[in-house]
């Protein structure tokens, strides 16, 4: 159980909740759409990274100071270096799975800045760079410790640059479910984690000891990630019988995610393997491709991720079945 008797973990606790539905990361990036990236980028053979980190020393005021360029070596700082490596590694999983050139596809270069803020409850992509909070140290870790958050944030900027999916209601929930899918797989590519190996959870250990919960969010299971008597349980639905109507939270963007993240889950645990194989591509494609528009609903959304497994796998395929199946079992009409 969460301790409860200190005035500075109330703060926490509150700072927290807010983090939890990233408050403060509804940015321009995420409810403007950018000019789409034309699907055959991908075709481009892609660049190393280019990476930059930067250090607010505790201020709100970006970039701040630059404290580690691309190939120098590891600064000692364990968020610079952490968010250095994440950079890395989640322009790798693009680069090297999907030939994507970077976030817009056009290598772009990758910019972060670490010790933003007092006590900052978070880390978001601002349309141009990462930023991330050291955490409040009694609810949350630095967030430069979870691969699967950069990765997460890293993607909101390739929705940004592709389909530019709005930041309300279901596009919102797909918006933001894209970017736990994908937040996913980089944490499963960089450790070669299969299907089966894999936690499938997002923000694994950026909790501290004093809260009850193994995440911020789980695919595998919506809805189970923490329960803890200062930060309440998990709201996340794994279905559309759950399915949560509500103006808060942009139209519950970072809830009813539950819903196409379980649908990306099944399908993976169908095929088997490694999740961004096919499943990757099909959701990637679906991103990427250019038919989806911007206020998708979930059953605009499920139509597209089927014309994608039959285009890449043809009708009636293993990769179609799962695909079908999988938006079935959570209720979503094809």
């Amino acid at each position: 159980m969460a301790r409860q008797d200190s005035p500075q973990f109330s703060a926490a606790a509150r700072a927290a909740k807010e983090a939890l539905s990233h408050v403060r990361s509804v940015q321009s990036a995420r409810t403007a759409p950018a000019p789409a990236v034309p699907p055959g980028l991908r075709d481009v053979q892609p660049g190393l990274p280019n990476r930059s980190i930067y250090d607010a020393a505790g201020s709100e005021n970006l970039p701040g100071k630059i404290v580690r360029k691309e190939g120098e070596p590891e600064s000692g700082d364990p968020s610079t270096d952490e968010a250095y490596d994440g950079l890395g590694h989640t322009h790798r999983m693009f680069a090297e799975i999907f030939g994507r050139n970077s976030i817009d596809g056009g290598g772009l270069p990758l910019d972060a800045t670490v010790h933003f803020g007092k006590l900052y409850d978070n880390a978001f992509w601002d349309g141009r760079q990462m930023v991330f909070g050291d955490g409040d140290g009694e609810v949350f870790e630095r967030f430069t410790r979870s691969l699967s958050v950069i990765g997460h944030e890293l993607t909101h900027g390739v929705t940004q640059y592709s389909a530019g999916l709005a930041y309300r209601n279901q596009a919102g929930a797909i918006n933001e479910s894209m970017s736990d899918v994908f937040g996913a797989l980089v944490e499963q590519y960089v450790h070669r984690q299969s299907v089966t190996d894999a936690s499938w959870l997002i923000g694994e250990g950026l909790f501290t000891a004093q809260v009850e919960g193994s995440a911020l969010r789980s695919l595998k299971a919506p809805g189970t990630a923490y329960d803890d008597d200062v930060l309440g349980k998990d709201p996340q639905p794994d279905s559309m019988d759950s399915y949560v109507r509500t103006s808060a939270d942009n139209g519950g963007v970072h809830i009813n995610s539950g819903i196409p993240n379980r649908a990306f889950y099944l399908v993976a645990e169908a095929l088997g393997g490694n999740a961004w194989e096919a499943p990757g591509q099909i959701w990637y494609d679906t991103l990427t491709g250019g038919s989806l528009p911007a206020t998708a609903t979930f059953s605009v959304f499920a139509r597209a991720t089927e014309a994608a497994a039959v285009e890449l796998f043809g009708t009636g395929s293993a990769e179609h079945d799962a695909v079908r199946k999988a938006w079935e079992t959570v209720k979503v009409k094809l």
